[in-house]
């Protein structure tokens, strides 16, 4: 078994915000569940202007991964992939946000053509610049469509103490990965088993334990 964590970048920053917290400079940003939603839309809206796996390079985090089904580097696996003619067209319909707003979950569905399935990204802020990244995204197809919400659902983790975030005992053979946001108040735990069947569980502190609030669940693929 093969256990990563994932990012270093969350217990920099995570130590970096240490110290008086009436300092105005320590206080946590204010959660914006819309800048999330607005960054995958104009992700999905930058595959239909530029390319597909344009979007997905200009748009990546530099540790982010995606599955293919195996886990691969993302920016390394993309350098060689062509734009299809048709790119696949997705909406956001949940959206779920760290505490301190530096991190977030989206989760919706994706079409082309006839096909249509479901995906879920996870987010990082750039503690520069401010632009939000993928640093994780994965999906599969559904063999029927993930009906839209009236309304995007958003929620938002609790502030203040909680305990560190357990680390997941894996099976023979897994490739898992764990990765925090830089309060640790939103976590991401994606395995991939020796069948290329995956798993992927987002969970959010509730104020008494990290609930999970996207549990995906992928087979392994069919045999050709």
């Amino acid at each position: 078994m093969r256990i990563l964590l994932l990012p270093a970048l969350a217990l920099s920053l995570l130590a970096g915000c240490a110290g008086d917290p009436n300092d105005v400079r320590n206080r946590p940003l204010g959660p914006n569940p819309s800048a999330f939603v607005a960054a995958e839309i104009g992700f999905a809206r930058l595959a239909q202007e530029k390319g597909q796996w344009t979007a997905f390079r200009e748009t990546s985090h530099p540790d982010a991964v995606m599955f293919v089904p195996q886990r691969v580097k993302a920016r390394d696996w993309l350098k060689s992939q062509k734009d299809p003619a048709e790119a696949v067209k997705w909406q956001p319909h949940a959206v779920y946000v760290s505490c301190d707003g530096n991190s977030g979950a989206t989760t919706g569905a994706w079409q082309k053509g006839p096909a249509h399935g479901f995906f879920s990204t996870v987010w990082m802020r750039d503690p520069k610049s401010g632009k939000l990244d993928w640093i994780l995204d994965h999906g599969d197809g559904l063999t029927r469509p993930r009906e839209a919400p009236e309304f995007i659902a958003s929620k938002q983790a609790a502030c203040g103490s909680r305990p560190a975030v357990p680390i997941e005992a894996g099976g023979e053979g897994d490739d898992m990965a764990v990765g925090l946001s830089p309060d640790q108040s939103l976590s991401w735990t994606s395995t991939v088993r020796p069948d290329l069947s995956r798993r992927v569980t987002i969970r959010l502190w509730d104020g008494s334990q990290m609930a999970t609030v996207i549990d995906d669940q992928v087979a392994a693929p069919k045999q050709q």
